[in-house]
Parts: structure tokens; sequence; C-alpha cells
């Protein structure tokens, strides 16, 4: 059974918003008391958090699929609806976020860093919040904003200071459980480590932790073997350790050789340049193996490398190896720039900026997209048209309709509001007013009243009226 995965693709989905409530307050000879519908509560958000005691992504690669609570709806007498729960998932240390394209979206490095993958979605406001000195008795709330949605890819990079690279069998298991308390596999045959396995070692005042690397093979930067699966648990670390087999019953392999193949891979591979190298010869305690160290030594030191001679099996050479890697993380730590307060940047608009835009389109429609027309399109209830009016009084205020004129719309037009896949289209009729004082009764407005029949009998009412106070003067026939 599997019990470590470093990449996992994760389905979330925060939270949405509850719905702002539309009531009006009642009490005994007050018939009409105000409104006093309630804000409905904000959609839960879907965050991800480091933790140190997190190693693995194993439990995302059973359950991909998780979402955060929404919001509960508003209610009267001005009671506001509870907010939603916030879904907290952590990740090890180390863990990248990434969109599926591959572009990175974070880098959670250090416990507590946290990124908010998908935020939760407003919540509507009442009718309470909705009334002004115009518009008394709104008959309408604002619905809530969906919650973000989407898919992730999660993947891990191991944070450790000393990587162990070398060929399947060179002996990276055996070393680092011998220079710390990790017990990975260890056996005679390629390929036995499967997973990274971390060590913590103390070298006087000085602790760091080590990676044993799966083992590498030519080909492995461009996928071969377990290559890419695990090169990219390399990048983090500060110091690189070539661990080279000088007792591999391969004739075709000597130490020289294996190191010049790793290097070239990690070439490959790319970003590793800059660390710096130390060369381990393993297996010493092999009598060939002996001789082969002591014969390619010179070989290796004068290409500027740092060689140790060690056999993790009978604890040769260790505490020299041990506090020469200590050595090199401390001044690997020293030289990594100061880590600095994280700074709040504020980006103000610019003064002409109305935050949106309209675009004619080849068919003739004019597609508006903009942060505040397409969340104030979401919101709204386009079953009740004093909703709708509002939605249109907010959009000539913002300018929509003049950038409209602008861009060459005329009546009739079709304006699509949001992205081609989940866009309101409507045909445009150009206003001159804007304002609560176009509204008539509670719950209507006269841009909509063509459609209402009770509203063209009371016109019509209305009209035989005046034609019979036209006809009888000062008499009414219908008092």
């Amino acid at each position: 059974m599997t019990t470590f995965v470093d990449r996992v693709e994760l389905h979330i989905a925060a939270g949405n918003g509850g719905h702002g409530c539309a009531s009006v307050h009642r009490e005994k000879f007050k018939p009409l008391g105000g409104p006093d519908g309630g804000n409905g509560g904000r959609g839960g958000d879907v965050t991800l958090t480091v933790d140190q005691s997190v190693t693995t992504l194993l439990d995302y690669h059973h359950s991909p699929h998780r979402k955060a609570t929404n919001g509960k709806p508003g209610e009267g007498g001005n009671r506001a609806g509870k907010d939603g729960q916030d879904l907290v998932l952590p990740v090890p240390d180390g863990t990248v976020v990434l969109d599926k394209d591959g572009n990175v979206l974070a880098d959670l490095v250090g416990q507590g860093t946290s990124y908010v993958a998908a935020q939760g979605g407003r919540g509507g406001l009442g009718n309470a919040a909705l009334a002004s000195a115009r518009r008394k008795a709104p008959g309408f709330a604002l619905l809530g904003e969906p919650g973000d949605l989407g898919d992730i890819v999660l993947e891990l990079k191991t944070v450790a200071d000393v990587a162990l690279v070398g060929y399947p069998s060179a002996g990276k298991s055996s070393l680092i459980s011998v220079l710390s308390a990790a017990k990975p596999k260890i056996a005679d045959y390629p390929f036995t480590t499967l997973v990274p396995n971390l060590g913590v070692v103390t070298a006087g005042s000085t602790v760091y932790t080590i990676a044993d690397v799966p083992g590498l093979i030519p080909g492995a930067s461009q996928g071969r073997g377990l290559g890419l699966e695990f090169l990219r648990h390399v990048e983090r670390c500060s110091v690189l350790v070539h661990v080279l087999d000088t007792a591999t019953l391969e004739s075709e392999r000597d130490p020289v050789s294996d190191l010049d193949v790793i290097e070239e891979e990690l070439k490959q591979y790319g970003g590793l340049g800059d660390r710096p190298r130390m060369v381990v010869l393993n297996k010493i305690d092999v009598p060939d193996g002996k001789d082969l160290a002591e014969m390619v030594r010179p070989d290796l030191e004068a290409r500027g490398y740092r060689v140790f001679e060690v056999s993790a099996v009978a604890h040769l050479g260790l505490r020299e190896l041990t506090f020469a890697l200590g050595d090199l993380v401390a001044k690997a730590r020293a030289a990594k720039p100061k880590e600095e307060a994280t700074r709040i940047v504020i980006r103000p608009k610019a003064v002409d900026d109305a935050g949106f835009t309209v675009t004619p389109e080849d068919d003739g429609l004019f597609r508006v997209r903009g942060e505040k027309p397409e969340r104030w399109v979401r919101q709204t209830d386009f079953n009740n048209d004093e909703a709708v009016g509002y939605l249109a009084d907010r959009l000539n205020r913002l300018g929509v309709e003049e950038q409209l004129m602008k861009a060459g719309a005329r009546a009739g037009d079709g304006v699509a509001i949001g992205p081609e896949d989940n866009a309101v289209v409507f045909d445009w009729e150009p206003s001159m007013m804007s304002g609560a004082e176009m509204l008539g009764r509670r719950g209507e407005d006269h841009r909509f009243e063509e459609q209402r029949p009770a509203v063209q009998r009371r016109r019509d009412r209305q009209a035989e009226r005046d034609e019979s106070l036209q006809e009888y003067g000062d008499f009414d026939p219908f008092e």
C-alpha cells in the first residue's frame, strides 16, 4: 500500500454566500414598520497551511474532493446569517501549489505559512441594508455570491539541508541510517528506496537535516527510472553529496564516470549549479573498494571536490563527514539573506480606472468585463423586477451605459456581462434617468410595467377616469 505521496490533484470548492432577506417589520398597529431583512453569511474559505507534523500528501490522494461550508441566509428582525466555516487543509513543509496548467500559485515553506486556495462567496445584503432616503422599503435583497471552485495541484519538494544523490545501491540509505535515527529500507538490489527519507544529524552545535533521494540513473532528467519523480526533492537542499560506490560489481562503471553521469543529469534538470558539492567514496570496508577509492581520490580532488572515504557498514570515517557537512550547512545558512517581515503593499487604482471594460465582438455583441459588474449580476434576483432595476441603476452609476455609447452600442444591441461560458445577455435599452425616484410602488419598477397585466389594467381605468372628467366636468361617475 502506498504510504508516501508527493503529488496530488485536489478538487476544491469554497462555500457560497448566504442570500440576503427581504422582510418588513410587523407588530400590532404598525403594519409597515420598515425593512428589517438581515444580510447573508459569508461562505467559508479553503486554506492550505503548513504543518510540520504532516510529511506526505497521502490523505489528499485518497480524498481529493474538499469543500468548505456555505453561509446561512439572513432572516427577518435584522438577523444576519451565520458565516460558513473555513476549511483548513494541513500540508507538508515545502509544498508547491500549482494550477492545472503548471503555473505556480504559492510556495509554502515554514511552519504556519498559509495560502487561501479558494475564496468564499460574499453574503447578499438584506433589504434593511439596501434602504435609503429615496428607497425606504426595498422589496428585494441581494443573492449570496458563489464561492470559488476549481482544481489545483499540490507538489511536495523535500525541505532538507543536505541531499545524498547517486546511483541505485550506492549506499545512500545505509549512510543516512548511521548518520541519523532514520530507518530506511535497505537491501542488496537497485531501487530499494522508492521515497525520499529524512534524517536529523547533530554535529556539535549545528543540527541539520539530511535527505536520501531515490537512486538516479542516466536519463533521469528526461523521466527515466524515478528521475523526474524525485529530482525536485533536491531543489531545496543547500548542499549536495555525491555518494559513489567503490565496490560495484558492474565492470563498465567506476566512481568517476558515475559522478559525471549524475552531474550531467543535475545540469539537465537545471537550477542546481550554485550548490556546494562534496564526494563520499562509500564501501571502503571492501578490500577492492579501498584500493579503488585511493586510486580515484587524487582525480576527484583535482576537480575541486572535497572527498571523504567512508564505510556505512563498518562505521568508518563518519565523524569527519558529519562535522564537514555541518560546516558546509552553517556557511550556507549564513550566506542566505535575512528574512524580512512581509510588507503590506498598497496598489491604489488609477484615477481614470473604471474597473470594467466594454469590448465589441464580431457578432455584434458588446461584452462587459469587470469585478463589480460581474459580482452585481451574480447577486441579482432576476425574478424580481425591482432587483433588476436596482442592478440597472448601479451599472448606470458605474458608467457602463456611457461606455456602451462610446463603444458604438445602439438600442436593441446585445450586451453580455461576464465571461463567455457564464454570462448574462440582454438587449440594451439606453436610459437617461436613473435612481430610486424611478421606482413605483414597493416591489415594482416602471421600466418593467409593460410586462405586468395588473399595471396595464390600472392604466386603462385611469384613462377612462380622465375621459369621464373631461366629458362631465367636475362630476365623477366613478365616485
